[in-house]
């Protein structure tokens, strides 16, 4: 088995591009998406086509979600960048067919995955599309974190918080630290909750997009140098979508 996992593309065309490129060169022909492919940036359409095309099946994230419905306890860069996706995507009855077909997609998408031992969310296992399972919970909020963990058998894998890494039964985290690549076992026994990073919008301090390749006992991540400037431009050039967007992608907070 192995799968790239990819997830929070958040509608970044230049980031998805270089990880799929990425992917093609390794020979790896199985593509999960964990979520969020829309939000934040300029190319939504782009995103949702090559996630139709290539990933063989994508979970429903809270900014695909609030696309669809509501967004109203969002930030307003991000409730801003939701109304600018929904604009540009939510079908009138005389729109083509192809408009529809991605609306109608992005409505589709099932909340979790499972394959054997994984279990793949976007969020927590407790609440797939809008729990944050964060890289300090296992000091700041340890209950909460323990409650994640029984909520699950084996390994579960999510993104969501655009930090990669992995939590282990004791509570510690252990992320990328800047590595280019970098691989962790997958133990056999216990529990794990593994988060694949984000292609879209890394939050690490790495502006580097971020995806993770799946095998039965190993997890590796894989950072992926784009054209950063090139979104960023695309974010300025639409006149609605926040500044800030565009700015955190070249420090990749």
């Amino acid at each position: 088995m192995k799968i790239a996992l990819i997830s929070d593309l958040h509608s970044n065309r230049e980031a998805l591009e270089a990880v799929g490129q990425h992917i093609e060169r390794q020979g790896i022909e199985r593509i999960f998406c964990l979520g969020d492919v829309v939000g934040y940036a300029a190319e939504p359409e782009f995103c949702i086509d090559f996630v139709r095309e290539r990933a063989e099946i994508c979970l429903m994230g809270n900014h695909d979600e609030a696309v669809l419905h509501d967004a109203s306890d969002f930030n307003a860069h991000a409730r801003g960048a939701i109304e600018f996706t929904k604009k540009r995507m939510k079908p009138a009855w005389y729109s083509g067919a192809e408009k529809k077909a991605r609306w109608n997609w992005l409505a589709s998408l099932p909340l979790k995955h499972r394959l054997g031992r994984f279990l793949f969310v976007h969020g927590s296992p407790r609440d797939p599309v809008r729990e944050y399972v964060l890289s300090t919970d296992g000091f700041l909020n340890p209950d909460k974190l323990v409650g994640i963990f029984k909520s699950f058998e084996s390994v579960a894998l999510g993104g969501h918080t655009h930090h990669p890494g992995m939590h282990d039964e004791t509570m510690r985290f252990s992320g990328l630290d800047g590595a280019e690549c970098l691989s962790m076992e997958i133990p056999s026994k216990g529990k794990s909750f593994i988060n694949v990073g984000s292609v879209g919008q890394p939050r690490d301090g790495d502006n580097r997009a971020c995806y993770a390749v799946l095998e039965e006992d190993v997890i590796t991540w894989h950072r992926v140098a784009y054209d950063f400037t090139a979104t960023m431009k695309k974010i300025m050039d639409t006149g609605s979508l926040s500044k800030i967007l565009a700015s955190r992608l070249q420090i990749g907070k």
